[in-house]
């Protein structure tokens, strides 16, 4: 059922950009916007970056921005920019974690059967519990970068995890967001960006929906 309204909620959101531009002088906007973002150079890339891992560490989630790196970047920039800042912003979120906020980290995952249970099946299963818990966004991926640091996973692990398991929900979701502005723009067919778009969208939820079933194996197996 998540995963179905988050499917939803992309068709919504795309369809939203198609009437904003048949009816608002939106692309307009967009393409200053654009501009502006890219005319700063590589100064833009770093700066949203940087936004996107203080979203990550302040739990907010960041579904909107990887959306809106791919509209202002295209894909493959806005996917090395979304990795970046998402890598950046959980391996902060995880170092804070086992300093700063240990103690209250620890009272708030203390009565968690799920989180005793994913960390019994990492230390079982290592890296592949690790992989597979970034691939499927299973437990949410702001609270899970808190959650990870009063386990027994090494920063490296979980760093390197981390960058390699969110790469197909970030190409997803950024193509989305390419799709999306490409439509606002009237640059291509927009029938054609929304379906595609939606079924990145789709593909990537498959995915973690296998990779969620595969921790919860695991889990249960401990």
């Amino acid at each position: 059922m998540r995963n179905l309204l988050r499917i939803v909620a992309v068709i919504a959101v795309l369809v939203a950009f198609v009437l904003a531009a048949r009816f608002l002088p939106l692309a307009g906007y967009f393409e200053m916007f654009k501009t502006w973002v890219r005319g700063a150079g590589p100064l833009g890339y770093v700066i949203y970056a940087l936004v996107y891992a203080v979203a990550c560490v302040a739990l907010i989630p960041a579904s909107a921005l990887t959306v809106g790196a791919g509209a202002i970047f295209g894909f493959a920039a806005g996917t090395i920019v979304v990795i970046a800042g998402a890598t950046l912003g959980a391996c902060l979120a995880f170092l804070l974690g086992r300093t700063v906020f240990r103690k209250r980290v620890a009272r708030m995952t203390a009565s968690s059967p799920k989180l005793a249970a994913i960390d019994r099946a990492i230390a079982a299963e290592g890296t592949r519990i690790m992989l597979l818990m970034r691939v499927s966004g299973f437990p949410p991926f702001t609270w899970t970068n808190y959650a990870l640091s009063v386990t027994g996973v090494p920063l490296a692990t979980y760093a390197w995890t981390t960058f390699l398991g969110i790469i197909p929900g970030a190409m997803a979701f950024t193509w989305a967001g390419a799709a999306g502005a490409a439509a606002l723009t009237g640059k291509a067919n927009r029938l054609v960006l929304i379906v595609t778009a939606v079924g990145a969208i789709a593909v990537s939820l498959y995915i973690a929906r296998i990779a969620a079933r595969a921790i919860q194996r695991a889990a249960v197996e401990q």
